[in-house]
């Protein structure tokens, strides 16, 4: 039986395409010799197979648009924030970023004639505000009614309270400062206490826990340090502010990024911590990243300054801690609260309401100033001129305060 001539179906199928071609190039295809005539076929057949292959492909069936990743969705406010903030008017927004102190004990202080006229985002009561826990509680109420009546924003009332002889209200819990506590299991313990005192008294916001890491001998925190350990106090930052959460009051860890290393405190004048940003992050930066993971909604940034910003700038007013180091590599965000802009530390080398402004503009949420009244009403003007000059943008304004209001519903004082 002669061999199967393997191009024969082939040659027929390259027949019954190329009497489809036209007619010039049908006639050309058969004057060639036999052999070749069949491998232009076979060529032909290959070609036109390739071109149906490569035609338009079939359009994909509609699909919906693909949903933005989670971190690039808008961050959706609580329905009590969203609603303190809509139609808020720029004069309000601005005024919920100061949290001021003031003179007085009772509902004749000066501060409440303000705060019938300003949506004021908190108060500061201090040692010398406090008489006893009935009188601070009536202190507490009249700031609460005062907000209520003009129809504001409800008030925090925060304090300083980290125990002992440093708290600003001597007969309340902690019985002793961070320094004398026996472990991060009595610190819990302590913190519960407080949190639950404070609450009763209508104190709903903390400036605290401390996280500084004390130096091994001596230094400007000297007693308000838990430990020169930071692995120590990074026990005690987990221990405390987990209390604090569990109790729901609101507490900002101070003093942001450590002013352990200081040279003296910036009450008392510029506070240079002499640490590079690698020490900082072995040993100070260590307590607050402990206190992100464990959910702290609130920080106090301090007024050190660091080699960062060649011991120029206090950190309180520097974009490149507030936002670069806080917000950026640490990922904190929370409420961060420029600590009291009246300390020396600050007014050293800039005035309070110039501080004001660049608090805000480094991405600070809120503002303490402590005293004076006059430094509290420049203050406020200068950061509500500036937004208007649009020396702050508006958006600047709308995030701090979000974060404010959300912080403040969590805390339930939007309910």
């Amino acid at each position: 039986m002669p061999p199967k001539d393997s191009f024969q179906g082939m040659t027929d199928l390259s027949r019954r395409l190329t009497g489809r071609l036209p007619a010039p190039l049908r006639e050309r295809l058969h004057g060639l010799p036999p052999g070749r005539s069949a491998l232009v076929g076979i060529l032909v057949v290959l070609l036109i197979v390739a071109l149906i292959s490569g035609g338009e492909e079939e359009p994909a069936p509609d699909r919906p648009p693909a949903a933005p990743a989670a971190d690039q969705q808008e961050p959706r406010l609580p329905r009590g924030a969203a609603d303190a903030m809509d139609g808020m008017a720029v004069e309000d927004k601005v005024a919920q970023l100061f949290l001021f102190g003031f003179e007085g004990t009772d509902k004749d202080a000066e501060i409440f004639s303000r705060m019938r006229k300003m949506d004021l985002g908190g108060l500061v009561p201090t040692s010398r505000n406090y008489r006893s826990r009935n009188q601070l509680e009536g202190l507490t109420d009249e700031a609460a009614a005062v907000a209520k009546r003009a129809k504001h924003v409800p008030p925090w009332i925060m304090a300083r309270q980290p125990g002992g002889e440093f708290s600003a209200f001597g007969d309340l819990p902690p019985e002793v400062p961070p320094a004398e506590t026996e472990s991060a299991a009595a610190a819990a313990k302590a913190a519960s206490e407080a949190a639950k005192a404070l609450l009763s008294v209508g104190v709903n916001g903390l400036l605290g826990p401390p996280l500084d890491v004390a130096p091994e001998e001596g230094g400007s925190l000297e007693g308000q340090a838990y430990s020169d350990l930071p692995e120590e106090v990074t026990e005690y930052t987990r221990a405390t502010v987990e209390a604090y959460d569990r109790a729901k009051l609101f507490a900002a860890a101070e003093h942001f990024p450590g002013l352990g290393g200081a040279s003296l405190s910036p009450e008392v004048g510029p506070a240079s911590v002499g640490l590079t940003l690698e020490d900082l992050e072995e040993r100070d930066l260590r307590p607050f990243r402990a206190a992100i993971d464990s959910g702290v909604p609130g920080i106090v940034v301090g007024n050190g300054v660091y080699a960062s910003d060649d011991f120029l700038t206090p950190a309180s007013i520097s974009p490149s801690i507030v936002t670069g180091l806080l917000r950026d590599e640490l990922g904190f965000d929370g409420v961060a609260i420029a600590d009291d802009l009246s300390q020396p530390g600050v007014t050293a080398t800039i005035p309070v309401p110039e501080a004001a402004v660049e608090a805000i503009k480094a991405g600070e949420d809120m503002v303490y100033i402590s005293g004076r009244e006059a430094d509290q009403k420049d203050a406020y003007d200068a950061v509500l001129s500036a937004v208007e000059k649009d020396e702050i943008p508006i958006a600047r304004i709308d995030d701090a305060l979000s974060r404010v209001l959300t912080a403040k519903s969590d805390a339930g004082l939007l309910e």
